[in-house]
């Protein structure tokens, strides 16, 4: 019904932004990767838009690429995995990522979010296998593993989780194993 809203953001908070548009401001609910992706208030923005319609109200949840809004909606199409929860898998890591657990049957690595058990992690695997693409899955969940582990220690070490998830998705390619991995991500929180 919406597909696509684009203005000034003029306000964000940690779970959604309001982006005004022709005079009207829309609340779109994101997840914190979304809202990570945006500017300072007053910064032209563009959201793809899925609109939920209840019987208490609407919502409308926005994302920075038609690809992670197509995710969404395959997500959702799992019976047990509302909005709220589709988020939260997506804030879990990338489109790939999660692609390629799902590929590899991997529902430890879906469970991770907020809200998603392990049965409805095997639901959404069983359901979505046949539907997702992933070239590289085995060696992308490999990467997703020794990230998580990663994550562990650094909180272990004092770190948020959340600050040390995002430093290890700015360590570049080139910091292939774990100490390589830890040792830039510690450099990079070093520096905050």
């Amino acid at each position: 019904m919406i597909y696509r809203v684009s203005g000034k953001l003029v306000l964000m908070s940690d779970r959604f932004a309001v982006v005004e548009t022709g005079g009207v401001g829309f609340k779109i609910l994101a997840s914190a990767r979304t809202l990570a992706g945006l500017g300072a208030p007053a910064a032209d923005v563009a959201f793809f838009t899925h609109l939920q319609v209840r019987e208490d109200g609407m919502d409308l949840f926005g994302f920075l690429s038609e690809e992670e809004l197509v995710f969404f909606e395959l997500l959702i199409s799992v019976s047990g995995v509302g909005p709220r929860s589709a988020l939260s898998i997506l804030d879990v890591a990338g489109l790939e990522e999660l692609s390629a657990a799902i590929k590899e049957g991997r529902p430890d690595l879906l469970s991770r979010a907020s809200g998603i058990g392990k049965k409805t992690a095997e639901r959404i695997i069983i359901e979505l296998r046949t539907k997702v693409q992933s070239v590289k899955a085995g060696a992308v969940v490999q990467k997703m593993e020794v990230d998580e582990d990663l994550i562990e220690a650094l909180s272990n070490l004092g770190y948020r989780r959340d600050d040390a998830r995002a430093a290890l998705a700015k360590v570049g390619a080139e910091a292939q194993g774990i100490n390589d991995r830890l040792r830039a991500a510690l450099g990079i929180l070093g520096k905050k």
